[in-house]
């Protein structure tokens, strides 16, 4: 057994509550032979950044980070978020605004929901947005309901409760992608480091399935660190969010997840947003 192997691992995940239901076990040694775990909370800004520059050696990571990072990082098959009708909105403070030449807030340029918007303006918005404001995602709704940016994309809970801030709803970037390629959506990613090894890397993906498995069979035993780390959000709206972003994606990618994340990143290739992918850099150990 390698040191790499005897010592916790460095993980990195967010504090949102399909994140801690889905590592609940795992964090909290209930998975047996599953690895012990030194868990850092960070928002997926944070952690693609976290990525780039090589720290940790589990990240949950936004897939646009993924050409960026593959040479360091492998993709797990599970543990990640892809789905149906969950993509990021765009929101406007008056209904059908025009958004050509607009100020619109993002939580990221390296985010998945951010290829998601410039793909879809690439095929709605023919003379493009104006300035891109990257915030805080949870600063978005206050930002667009102000009037300090003429649209915000939001991701999260925030497709829930963006009414509570008197905002629209001009377009579902998932409805798009969904419509346009007929794939699920891909959100975010779960990476560890090659260097772990073959064997350590499987063992880990096992792992991170069976804390799945075991937080659809007792999803009450996740309840206190879901709610413990939800930044005070309603149970019901908590339940919305694991029941969208945790599904049988997250136990195993398969042909249509892998299919939904080469499609994206390699549009967004083509759109000049990220480098091309290598053929086998989505393969997994």
């Amino acid at each position: 057994m390698t040191t790499s192997e005897q010592q916790p691992l460095q993980i990195a995940y967010s504090p949102c509550p399909n994140d801690t239901f889905v590592f609940d076990a795992l964090a909290h040694g209930r998975v047996d032979g599953g690895p012990a775990l030194d868990v850092t909370f960070a928002d997926i800004d944070i952690t693609n950044g976290m990525a780039e520059r090589g720290e940790f050696d589990v990240l949950k990571v936004s897939y646009a980070v993924l050409p960026y990072v593959l040479d360091e990082y492998a993709l797990l098959p599970c543990g990640g978020a892809l789905g149906r009708g969950c993509g990021p909105l765009v929101l406007t403070r008056e209904p059908a605004a025009d958004l050509t030449g607009c100020r619109v807030a993002v939580p990221s340029e390296k985010s998945t929901a951010y290829l998601l918007f410039r793909l879809w303006a690439a095929d709605t918005l023919p003379g493009g947005v104006g300035e891109i404001v990257v915030m805080p995602f949870h600063e978005i709704m206050p930002a667009v309901r102000d009037g300090k940016v003429d649209a915000g994309l939001v991701i999260h809970e925030a497709r829930f409760t963006y009414q509570n801030y008197g905002l629209h709803k001009l377009a579902d970037m998932g409805e798009h992608w969904e419509l346009t390629t007929g794939l699920p959506i891909p959100l975010g990613a779960i990476i560890a480091k090659r260097s772990l090894g073959a064997d350590a890397l499987r063992r880990l993906a096992e792992s991170v399935r069976t804390s799945v498995r075991a937080a659809w069979d007792d999803p009450e035993a996740s309840r206190p660190y879901v709610m413990a780390h939800a930044q005070e959000m309603d149970p019901a709206v908590a339940d919305q969010h694991i029941g969208l972003y945790v599904n049988e994606f997250t136990a195993a990618l398969g042909e249509d997840g892998y299919a939904a994340i080469r499609g994206l990143l390699t549009r967004a290739a083509a759109e000049g947003l990220v480098p091309a992918l290598g053929p086998r850099a989505l393969a997994f150990p």
